[in-house]
This record gives C-alpha cells, sequence and structure tokens, in this order.
C-alpha cells in the first residue's frame, strides 16, 4: 500500500515535514529537576491562581491538585509524563487552562494531508473531504468517507472526542473532528499511529482505501496574542491582561489556512503590505504611474479579522460580516472597521457569523455590541479567585488590580470564594458611540466560538439584539480572561518571595484567572462551561459544505424574517 503524505505536504506548503518517528527521536530528554519544576509550578497554578477550581471540582468530581501531588512522587519518563501532565490538565475541560510541552513539541504540528467535513442527514453525521493539500486520482474534495483505521467514521470521531478539553459535548465533538488530521504539540502529544488508513467511496460508488503518513510540520511564525517572546511594555501588559482566546484553535486556523488556502492568505498579505507601505510608483511601457491598490468598497483593511460580502437568499439579500478573530489590539479601530463595512452592506439584514472565532480582545468584543442596539451596553463581570497569591499580586502590582484590591482585602475577613465582579473598564467606555447599524442584525455561532467570542454571544443574547442560529447546540462555552505564565511571572515580580518561575525546560502554561458572569435576565450566571445556546439550530448540509453555506444563510433569512 502506498504510504502519502510527506510529499503532498511539502510540495502544497514548503513546511519541510518528516515522518513522525523521525521527529520523535529527536526530542531531548527532561531530567528529574525539571520534571519536579513543572509539576510544582502547575500546583502553584491549580492551588493559588485557577479561578474556575472550586467550579471544576464540583461538576466534574476531579482534583488536578491532587493529582499533580500523586504524579511528583511518581515521575514517569517523559512520553508518559508529559501525557499524565495534559491528562490532568484536560480533566478541568478548560481550553484557557493548559500545560505547554517544551520544544521541539512546542512549534510542531503533526498533520495529514487533507481535512475531514461533516454534514448531517435526517440529523445523522456523514462525512467526506473537504480539502487536500494536491489532487490526488481519487482521493478529492467531495467524496464519501466511510472508516478510519477499520472503525466507521462517525465512531472514530465520537472516540476522538472524548480525548478533547472542550467544556460541553458540542465543543468537544468539534475538536474531535478537527484533531482527526490535524494536530498541534504545543497542548497534546504526538499520535499513538505513525499512520492511518481511509477508507473512502469514489465517484462510481467503489470502496477504495488509502494510507497516509502521519508528518510533522513546523509552520511559519504565528503572531499569537500572548507575550512569549515580546517585551513587556506597559501597552503590552495592558493589552495582555485583556484577552480571553483559545490559542491552540488560533494555531491551527492558521496552520489550515497556510496549507489549504494559500491564495487566500496571500491576498490578506498583499492588503496588509499596501497599507503598510501606501500606493508604489512604478512604470509600464515608459510611462509613470500609480499601482492601484485594493478596492477597500469589498475587502477589509482589516483582512486578518474581517471578511464581508452581500449573499443572495430566497428572502432577498442580506448583508454579512465574518468576524475571524477579536485579537486586535485597537478595540476603536476594530469597531470602527466594523462600521464602515457595515455602512456598505445592505441597510435592513446583516448576519453576524463568528464561526471558528476563538476569541481576543475582550474589550474589543464587548464595545462592538454598542453598534447593534438601542440598549445601553452593560459588560460582563469578571471575578478573581479570592487565595493569598493572588492578593499579594494584586496589592504588589495596584496600577492594574486596583478596582478588585478593596474585595480581594474584605475576603481576608469575609471567607467569599471569588473577588466582587466587575467590567474591564467603566460601562461609558462601552457605549461611546451608540448604534451605527440600523437594521436587524442575526449572529451565526458553532462550537468554536470560544472565551471573548463567547462574551460576545453572551452580551448579544443579553441585550436582545437579535437572534442566534448555531451550527451547534452550543458556543465553545469558555468564560474566562487569560494570562500566560510569562505575564503571572512579571506581575508577581515585585513580590520578595515570588514563587512563580519559568520551567528551565522550556515547558509553560496558561491560567483562566478571571471568570467571567453574565448581566441581564441572566445576571449572575458563569459562561465557563454553559456557553450561549442558539435560538435555532442549523446543522450543515451537502449543499452547505460544497456551496459556501447556502442553505445556512437561508435559514438565517428566514429567522431574520421571523424576528
Amino acid at each position: 500500500m502506498t504510504i502519502l503524505g510527506i510529499k503532498e505536504l511539502a510540495t502544497a506548503a514548503r513546511l519541510d515535514p518528516k515522518p513522525l518517528p523521525d521527529f520523535l527521536v529527536e526530542i531531548p530528554a527532561l531530567t528529574q529537576q525539571e520534571k519536579l519544576q513543572i509539576v510544582d509550578q502547575a500546583l502553584l497554578l491549580m492551588d493559588e491562581l485557577y479561578v474556575h477550581l472550586p467550579f471544576k471540582r464540583a461538576m466534574y468530581a476531579i482534583d488536578p491538585v491532587q493529582s499533580l501531588k500523586l504524579l511528583r512522587h511518581r515521575l514517569p519518563d517523559d512520553l508518559d509524563f508529559h501525557e499524565a501532565m495534559i491528562s490532568i490538565f484536560m480533566s478541568v475541560r478548560d481550553l484557557h487552562t493548559n500545560y505547554i510541552l517544551p520544544q521541539p513539541y512546542r512549534s510542531a504540528t503533526a498533520m495529514l494531508p487533507f481535512k475531514l467535513g461533516e454534514y448531517y442527514v435526517d440529523n445523522e453525521p456523514r462525512y467526506i473531504i473537504l480539502a487536500t493539500a494536491v489532487n490526488y486520482k481519487s482521493f478529492r474534495p467531495g467524496v464519501p468517507v466511510t472508516h478510519w483505521n477499520g472503525t466507521p467514521i462517525a465512531r472514530a470521531v465520537k472516540l476522538n472526542a472524548r480525548s478533547q478539553a472542550g467544556g460541553n459535548e458540542a465543543a468537544r465533538h468539534a475538536r474531535g473532528l478537527q484533531r482527526m488530521t490535524v494536530r498541534p504539540l504545543m497542548m497534546s502529544l504526538p499520535p499513538t499511529e505513525d499512520w492511518i488508513d481511509v477508507r473512502y467511496l469514489d465517484a462510481d460508488g467503489n470502496a477504495l482505501e488509502r494510507r497516509f503518513r502521519w508528518n510533522v510540520v513546523r509552520p511559519p511564525v504565528v503572531r499569537l496574542p500572548e507575550s512569549s517572546g515580546e517585551d513587556l511594555s506597559a501597552d503590552t501588559i495592558g493589552y495582555l491582561m485583556t484577552l480571553g482566546i483559545d490559542t491552540e484553535n488560533e494555531l491551527v486556523n492558521h496552520i489550515i489556512e497556510t496549507i489549504f488556502e494559500p491564495k487566500q492568505m496571500q491576498i490578506d498579505e498583499d492588503i496588509l503590505r499596501f497599507l503598510k507601505s501606501g500606493p508604489q510608483s512604478g512604470t509600464r511601457s515608459g510611462a509613470s504611474e500609480t499601482v492601484s491598490g485594493p478596492d477597500f468598497n469589498k475587502v477589509s483593511k482589516m483582512p486578518n479579522v474581517f471578511r464581508f460580502n452581500k449573499v443572495n437568499t430566497p428572502k432577498g439579500e442580506i448583508g454579512r460580516i465574518q468576524i475571524r478573530t477579536f485579537g486586535v489590539r485597537d478595540p476603536d479601530a476594530f469597531v470602527a472597521e466594523f462600521v464602515r463595512i457595515a455602512s456598505l452592506l445592505p441597510q435592513d439584514r446583516l448576519v453576524i457569523d463568528v464561526r471558528n472565532n476563538g476569541g481576543g480582545n475582550i474589550i474589543a468584543g464587548e464595545k462592538l455590541l454598542q453598534t447593534l442596539t438601542d440598549s445601553t451596553i452593560e459588560a460582563e463581570r469578571l471575578h478573581f479567585i479570592n487565595t493569598s497569591l493572588v492578593l499579594k499580586m494584586a496589592e504588589a502590582t495596584p496600577a492594574w488590580f486596583s478596582k478588585w484590591l478593596p474585595s480581594l482585602r474584605r475576603a481576608v475577613m469575609t471567607g467569599a470564594i471569588y473577588s466582587q465582579g466587575l467590567p474591564l473598564i467603566e460601562q461609558e467606555g462601552y457605549n461611546q458611540i451608540g448604534r451605527q447599524y440600523p437594521g436587524k442584525v442575526l449572529l451565526i455561532t458553532d462550537a468554536f466560538c470560544y472565551s471573548t467570542t463567547d462574551i460576545f454571544a453572551a452580551g448579544f443574547r443579553d441585550h436582545k439584539i437579535g437572534p442566534i442560529l448555531g451550527t451547534a447546540d452550543n458556543t465553545g462555552a469558555g468564560g474566562a480572561n487569560v494570562f500566560d505564565w510569562r505575564l503571572v511571572n512579571y506581575l508577581c515580580s515585585r513580590l520578595d518571595d515570588n514563587p512563580i518561575q519559568l520551567p528551565s525546560s522550556g515547558a509553560s502554561f496558561r491560567v483562566a484567572i478571571r471568570r467571567t458572569t453574565r448581566v441581564g435576565e441572566n445576571a449572575g450566571v458563569p459562561l465557563e462551561d454553559l456557553g450561549v445556546e442558539p435560538d435555532e439550530v442549523h446543522r450543515r448540509t451537502l449543499t452547505d459544505l460544497t456551496e459556501n453555506d447556502t442553505e445556512l444563510y437561508a435559514h438565517a433569512a428566514d429567522l431574520l424574517e421571523q424576528w
């Protein structure tokens, strides 16, 4: 049987892939002291900083602190050690709270040279090849997949979903499907198998089988909104403290785009290059002329953030804005670009599509809400867990935590589990420009909507802006503000007895440090694990997968008409 994979990936994206076994032999061993340091820092994270620990203990009957203590006394070999650490962190089912593996895992991704798509027939999932790295003779986009290593494909996806950390079944299922072919090794171990066998049906309905080798690639540098490698200026710290983001999903989105959407990626890069440098002068046939730039009536000035177009439906033309990420430094510029784009679209009906958006700047997401409603926006509340280390950190850096300090100090007397819930900025900051889009608005969500995107969806619902149409039963249900370990170390650096260390092995962590609770009729309800359920669910069809979500947007137009 021909094993496919390495040549195809190299041709598609020039990522210098190598077979999984070759990657594994290059990994240096950790010392016992490095393992102890990792476990001790993880214990500190869980016991002193992790805001959801009481909630997770009750909801899932787990005890990650005790699990880490047991691991400390029986440190296994490297792969088993990493597996144990990952398992403990996954037990809390929180995509904000992660054990990040050291190099060479950290910058590597295990991949197969194709992508799976899911659609439904009579509420039963079916699977097809959605994209391939190169053109194969019969294994091409659109062909049905029936088995995965001899297991019926629906069962294989379900089994893989059980190993994912999503906070609800919909989130775990979505990640289970995506991780069938793309597995970042930053937060997960390499596949246990060297290759997989895929059974599929050709155009004539004949069952065929191909073998694909897992390859490890190192994608181009991904600009994730994390502090690693960046000087911690005051502006950077301020930005990093606003983040609510699923870093792993942002990484997967970048990798998929690199391999399967290189033309679109090049268009986005060309737009950014033009905006940075301005119009360029050139010559053609000896005559001087200015090279024209992009048509910003058709493309965004933030191409990595927004895409937009008009969509024809049976109920007429509607506007569509896709928000790909909230990972922006300047919330006001983000809102201004959204308003500009919305003004170019039909003014009676607008669909905002936030599917597969892993979050970003919480302030940007909540500031956007004002442009869609006459209501005064009330931002979600953020709470710390009350521990001695959180109080010390807040007292050492009062400029960043002044609003929360009084309640953190009161907790010494009251024994309250959480601090007072407060918005990141004052309410006036979320209502500076008011409503800008006059028509009806609908929000499309899926199970990859996480963190800031969850918060945006919750605000959309709590302020009764419009209907929510989901392609899954729930959003990803990530309700927290996340700090990475370098930021935590910086914020604790003024302590005389700073317990935070950056592991010498290169391993690291991210932690959900402030939880969010909702407002309005849902005041006080936590967003973590509960998420936002849509008003209606649209199971994507084969037509949706192959014809740019035609039936999904028709459903959206129907729902807008009823609203």
